[in-house]
C-alpha cells in the first residue's frame, strides 16, 4: 500500500466492521512524517487513530514488536490502546485521545517538568521487557547499511569518521546488557499528550509513536529528548534533577551527555534513508543536516567540557 492512499468511508468500514450503521467522519492529521494519519470518528462510541505506514518504512521499523510493546505496557495506563493491528494492510488503528500535543516550548514550563518525567519513568522503572534491542552504535550502523544498500550517497558528510567517533564514545560509556531498560527511543516533544481528561490516567501525560521502542539505556533516551526538544542547559539540568531524583547527579549527567551524539546521528542516517525512499512532502535533507551538525557540536562540547579524546 502507497503512503499516498486515501482513507474512504467504504475503506473505513471493512478495516473496521463495528463501524457498520454509524455516521463515520474522517479528518486527515497533519504533521506526520513516516506515517499517514487520519481521525475517524463513529460517535458516540468510536474516536481512533488510522495510521498508513510510510513507504519502505519497513526496512527499519518492527511493526510486530511495535505492537507487542503496545500491548505490553497497556497496563500501566500511559499510551493509546491498540484497537486494530492489520499487517497485511499496512495499518495500525488505535484509540484516539482528547489531549493537547506538546511543543518544543512547553518544555521550558516549570509545571510540566515532573508531568513530563513521569511516564518515562514508568516505563523505565516497569521491569517490562520486549525482544528487540536498540543499543544506539549498532542501531546507527543498522541505518547506515540501509542507506549503503539504497545505493544513496552523501560525501558532503564524514559519516564514516562520524561513526569512528561515536565508536570511542561507546567504549567509553562501557555500559553492559545489566543497564538495560524498556525505551521509547524517540521523545520528540509530539510524541508527548498531556491529557485533557487528567482523570483516566494516575499519568496524565501519555507518549505516543512507540515504532522504535526496545530494550535500551536510559542514558540515550534523555539525550533523544533533549537533542529533540533544545531547551537551555539548565532546563535540561532540572528535568535531570527530577529524573534521577538527584541520585549521583555527576555521574548521570556525564553519562546523559555522552549519548547526546548518538540520536541525532541515529536521525540524520533516517532523514537521508528517508529522502531516498519516503514520498510524504518533507524537507529530510535539511532536518538531517541539522542533526549531523547538533551531533558534531556536541561531540566538540565533549572533548571541550570533559576532556575526551575522540
Amino acid at each position: 500500500m502507497e503512503i499516498d492512499y486515501e482513507l474512504t468511508l467504504d475503506r473505513c468500514k471493512e478495516l473496521m466492521p463495528e463501524l457498520h450503521g454509524h455516521a463515520i467522519e474522517i479528518t486527515e492529521l497533519k504533521g506526520g512524517i513516516t506515517n499517514k494519519l487520519y481521525r475517524v470518528r463513529a460517535e458516540p462510541e468510536y474516536d481512533y487513530v488510522v495510521r498508513i505506514y510510510g513507504q519502505k518504512t519497513e526496512m527499519f521499523i518492527d511493526r510486530e514488536i511495535e505492537m507487542r510493546t503496545m500491548k505490553l505496557i497497556e497496563p500501566l495506563e500511559i499510551s493509546p490502546k491498540v484497537m486494530h493491528y492489520l499487517p497485511d494492510k499496512q495499518i495500525t488503528v488505535i484509540e484516539y485521545i482528547d489531549a493537547y500535543t506538546l511543543k518544543n516550548p512547553d518544555f521550558l514550563k516549570q509545571g510540566l517538568w515532573e508531568l513530563i518525567v513521569q511516564p518515562i519513568r514508568i516505563v523505565h522503572e516497569s521491569g517490562l521487557s520486549v525482544d528487540k534491542v536498540f543499543h544506539p552504535l549498532v542501531e546507527i550502523k543498522r541505518m547506515n547499511g540501509i542507506l549503503k544498500e539504497l545505493n544513496a550517497d552523501f560525501p558532503e558528510f564524514p559519516i564514516a569518521e562520524t561513526i569512528r567517533r561515536l565508536e570511542k564514545i561507546d567504549g567509553i560509556a562501557s555500559l553492559t546488557p545489566n543497564d538495560y531498560v524498556l525505551c521509547h527511543n524517540d521523545l520528540l516533544a509530539e510524541n508527548f499528550l498531556l491529557l485533557n481528561e487528567r482523570e483516566r490516567s494516575d499519568s496524565p501525560m501519555y507518549l505516543i509513536d512507540w515504532e522504535y521502542a526496545g530494550m535500551g539505556y536510559r542514558y540515550y533516551e534523555l539525550a533523544d529528548m533533549f537533542q529533540e526538544i533544545l531547551v537551555p542547559r539548565d532546563v535540561e539540568l532540572k528535568l535531570m534533577e527530577l529524573y534521577y531524583r538527584g541520585e549521583d547527579l555527576d555521574r548521570n549527567v556525564y553519562m546523559t551527555d555522552l549519548f547526546k551524539p548518538f540520536p541525532d546521528i541515529f536521525w540524520f542516517l533516517w532523514s537521508l534513508v528517508q529522502k531516498t525512499v519516503s514520498t510524504i512532502e518533507f524537507d529530510y535533507y535539511t532536518y538531517g543536516k541539522i542533526k549531523f551538525e547538533n551531533a558534531q557540536g556536541n561531540m566538540k562540547r565533549l572533548v571541550d567540557e570533559y576532556g575526551l579524546t575522540l
